[in-house]
């Protein structure tokens, strides 16, 4: 397979000590660091942490100039360890791509094999990436609740932050898998939007936290993915019911958690954490296989909006500010 002699990459500088700029470069792959795989990338998505590496936040990436892009889908161009052949279509996510290592907004990535997925039968390239990171994290979160027994039966599964990457999929997974979702939201504009996407009901963010402040709330909520942490995971758990199980992988609400023990020690309620970056290969391949099968989305496209390279700056502040809806797909190639 053929490599040009540079390609194209947004690239993000710190150009005095605490202002950080973006702008597309031409890179040469020569400039990538080691790895077992080089890829040339055909899709990447916009994640929340994408964003905050775009913007010089040293929490997520210590070292710049940076590519960020925690998501890429692409084909194989050359594989030292013989792990993948020339061509073979194939998806990263997490680990430390886009973090501290050339991520997916740029048109070539090269990277350990070990981070390597072959791009599960049922999907391709683009929709792997209207699932990405948030699609894992989603179905991470539906395998955690059904390893732990929540079942359809087991009432009303709520999904909170539900307009975002990670709660509009979990919204859309859930709904293909049989459940009943009540998604919660504080953007009023979007409630046709996600019974449009597979929710039973939809509430508003204001309506999850009345009374909050009591010990514990009226059980309602079989299950709970919960995407935003802060005082709306700690109202969630309050109204979880006995024997109930709470997902936790957000914290755009806040990463502190001040909740009591009742729900706990009263209704044997379960928090349980989601992590998708270093989730080990045999536990994404087993959901990926899911979200690629019988969890994928009937309406996966209806969730996303596509854009190049050049269309980032824009959808980077709207993320920031918290206007985002859905899933943002970033085309850098042809599928």
């Amino acid at each position: 397979m053929e490599i040009p002699p540079r390609f194209q990459a947004l690239v993000t500088e710190e150009t005095r000590p605490g202002l950080f700029t973006r702008r597309i470069v031409a890179r040469k792959v020569a400039e990538l660091p080691a790895g077992d795989v080089l890829i040339r990338v055909a899709y990447s998505s916009l994640n929340y942490k994408d964003a905050l590496s775009a913007s010089g936040r040293p929490g997520v990436t210590k070292r710049y100039p940076h590519t960020p892009g925690i998501d890429a889908a692409g084909e194989v161009v050359s594989c030292s360890d013989g792990t993948f052949a020339v061509g073979d279509k194939v998806l990263v996510t997490g680990f430390d791509l886009g973090m501290n290592t050339p991520g997916g907004f740029g048109q070539y990535i090269r990277v350990p094999s070990r981070w390597v997925l072959p791009l599960p039968a049922g999907l391709s390239l683009q929709e792997s990436m209207i699932l990405g990171t948030a699609g894992l994290t989603a179905g991470l979160s539906l395998a955690r609740l059904q390893q732990a027994g929540v079942i359809p039966a087991s009432g009303e599964i709520l999904v909170t932050g539900a307009s975002g990457g990670v709660g509009s999929l979990a919204v859309q997974i859930l709904a293909r898998a049989g459940y009943a979702v009540t998604a919660a939201t504080g953007k009023a504009g979007e409630h046709a939007w996600l019974q449009g996407l597979g929710a039973s009901n939809v509430i508003a963010r204001v309506d999850l936290l009345e009374g909050a402040e009591r010990p514990l709330l009226k059980e309602r909520w079989g299950g709970v993915v919960d995407c935003v942490g802060g005082a709306t995971l700690a109202a969630a758990l309050k109204a979880t019911r006995y024997g109930g199980v709470v997902t936790c992988c957000g914290l755009v609400g806040s990463s502190e958690l001040n909740v009591n023990v009742f729900p706990f020690i009263l209704r044997g309620v379960s928090l349980l954490g989601i992590d998708s970056v270093e989730a080990p290969m045999a536990q994404r391949r087993a959901v990926w296989e899911k979200l690629a099968g019988p969890w994928k989305p009937a309406r996966l496209q209806a969730g996303a909006e596509e854009c190049d390279l050049a269309g980032l700056e824009t959808r980077i502040a709207v993320i920031l500010a918290g206007g985002a809806r859905g899933r943002t797909v970033v085309r850098l190639g042809e599928e």
